[in-house]
């Protein structure tokens, strides 16, 4: 095998063999050479190479989305570093673990003129689990030390200096990963390498001190105070976000959704399901809100206890509720982060919750109520007029997004872009089998296909991604590498624009809203299919998109695009008076 010759970049490398972060994505460049070569000789590495840098760290936060393990992205110096920022962004507020290496320039190098130079540092400070500035070696092109920087030198020889920073370096690298691992965050390592960058040594010249840092003791919590406080409360409300398929027990979900003073509202993005639980939020809340009866409707609705579960929500219906009819408790189990998303947080439990609910029916715990079964009522009855709705419209994002989601085979992996596309999706019912996955850390539409890619690297299911056409057309370049799978499938519901600031407050028909707000264009994917060799198949009406759904998911030899384009005037008009039919 190959090693540089910079013991800093076989150090870096060592210490992400050691804790088995095994998948590193490496964008070209020459300052991060010494890096490349480490990593892509070595045969327990799964090496990606992916250009543009923001796709690069999309693609690899799939990855770890997937894993739930951290994976690596490298690349090299000045700005291709700051394109890494919307997916660390993401991944520390989605709480999804990426080490972001960064090659640098000597420190005497920067800011006196040279190019692909900037203040890498710190880069990322308000938005990173960890930041571990590294020192540059001593021993390596010490001559250039010399002519740069003789004052380094003065006070101890070379190799005593070098043996001081190796234990800087090997301690913060320590820690930034031992973060990563721990605390499911991004962390950032910068690495500084003077030339020359490319020479190798067949053997390693240092051996690195790993430390693992210690799993937490199992300390047992006594729950005493929460059990009888959901002991004694019949109006319980329980509230899943985003939430990784299988780390909640069927049989504590099915206590859950037997309860009679619980209601269960989970999202699309929670993969929980139990025909009990009210899993369109926004279809309960809606009506309500148009309601002549509102303010009895919402008092009867709001919880006395409010238990939220998992990550980020994405309805903004359940957030206003909650922020104006607050509970007289919120709770979040967790063991990470407690958002206090409805400004009435109360306590933060820090185990997983099935631990805890667990023991909240460890015995009968049980209260009588007709807080669920009211609204059960309610929900059914707004079910059955979604389906009368869905009859009597047109062809529409509405009665698209009911097809696809019905189309789906088993067991696929789903990822959902952001914008209109999660917010349509929770309007469904999505079959049980599938894993279902968004961004919803910030929220963007950049990085959607790149994360799609790169989660569809993991596992054995195939992954299908829909999209809206602008958050296509932005990460068109994640189509741009060779790792697309053959059973990749993306569905892009053009409907000419951003069609959801239609039903957004101050829409107007004019030319500025259409042209600063809703971006109307009339692109489609076809050039772009055939450029990326992927299959491309169209629909336009309720007939065509039939036909091509009939053939889009059996096996074929290359990814597959069907690109569905609906009526950009019509589908807000749609969407909005269904809420006024279902009430």
């Amino acid at each position: 095998m190959k090693y540089s010759s910079i013991p800093l970049a076989q150090t870096v490398v060592q210490h992400c063999l050691t804790k088995g972060i095994s998948n590193v994505v490496i964008s070209p460049g020459s300052r991060n050479a010494p890096l490349t070569i480490s990593f892509t000789d070595n045969p327990f590495f799964n090496c990606y190479s992916i250009v543009d840098e923001r796709c690069a760290a999309f693609f690899a936060m799939g990855m770890a989305q997937q894993l739930r393990r951290p994976v690596a992205v490298v690349c090299t110096s000045g700005s291709a570093l700051l394109n890494y920022y919307p997916a660390i962004a993401e991944a520390y507020y989605s709480q999804i673990p990426l080490v972001v290496i960064s090659a640098d320039r000597p420190s005497y190098k920067i800011d006196v003129g040279d190019g692909q130079t900037i203040r890498q540092g710190n880069v990322f400070h308000e938005h990173i689990g960890y930041e571990a500035n590294l020192k540059q070696d001593i021993v390596h092109a010490t001559d250039k030390i010399h002519r740069y920087r003789p004052e380094w030198l003065l006070e101890k020889d070379p190799m005593t200096l070098q043996k001081q920073l190796q234990v800087h370096n090997e301690e913060e690298l320590n820690r930034a990963i031992n973060v990563s691992i721990h605390k499911q965050l991004p962390v950032h390592i910068n690495v500084p390498f003077e030339e020359p960058l490319y020479d190798f040594l067949l053997s390693p010249s240092v051996y690195p001190k790993i430390v693992f840092e210690e799993a937490g003791n199992n300390v047992d919590i006594s729950f005493d105070e929460e059990i009888d406080r959901w002991k004694h409360s019949k109006r319980k409300m329980i509230l899943v976000g985003v939430n990784p398929p299988n780390t909640i027990d069927q049989q504590l979900l099915d206590l859950l959704g037997e309860d009679t003073s619980v209601i269960v509202f989970t999202e699309t993005t929670s993969n929980l399901h139990h025909y009990n639980f009210f899993n369109s939020i926004d279809t309960v809340i809606a009506p309500i809100e148009v309601s002549n009866h509102k303010e009895s409707l919402f008092k009867d609705l709001r919880p006395e206890l409010l238990i939220t579960l998992g990550g980020l929500i994405v309805s903004k219906k359940i957030k206003a509720f909650l922020r104006q009819y607050a509970p007289k408790e919120h709770w979040h189990v967790g063991t990470q982060k407690a958002n206090d998303t409805f400004f009435c947080l109360k306590k933060h439990i820090k185990c997983t919750p099935n631990e805890f609910i667990g023991q909240l029916y460890a015995q009968d715990q049980k209260n009588k109520s007709d807080y669920f079964t009211k609204w059960h009522a309610i929900k059914t009855t707004y079910k059955s007029k979604r389906t009368a709705y869905l009859k009597k419209i047109a062809f529409s994002d509405f009665s698209v997004f009911d097809v696809l989601l019905k189309s789906i085979p088993q067991n696929y992996q789903l990822q959902l872009a952001n914008s209109s596309t999660v917010r349509y999706a929770q309007l469904f019912e999505l079959n049980p089998s599938l894993k279902v996955f968004c961004n919803r850390g910030t929220s963007g539409i950049d990085g959607s296909v790149s994360t799609a890619i790169g989660a569809a690297q993991i596992g054995k299911e195939p992954t299908v991604l829909i999209t809206g056409d602008l958050s296509f057309f932005y990460d068109s370049n994640a189509l741009w590498n060779n790792y697309l799978r053959s059973d990749l499938r993306i569905i892009i519901v053009n409907n000419s624009g951003g069609g959801i600031f239609r039903i957004l407050p101050g829409k107007e028909d004019s030319e500025n809203f259409e042209t600063y707000f809703e971006t109307k264009h009339e692109l489609n994917a076809s050039a772009l299919s055939e450029m990326y060799h992927l299959e491309y198949l169209s629909a336009n009406d309720q007939k065509s998109l039939d036909k091509a759904l009939f053939s889009f998911y059996k096996k074929s030899d290359r990814p597959r695009i069907l690109e569905v384009f609906t009526p950009r005037l019509k589908n807000d008009k749609i969407l909005m008076d269904y809420f006024h039919f279902i009430s």
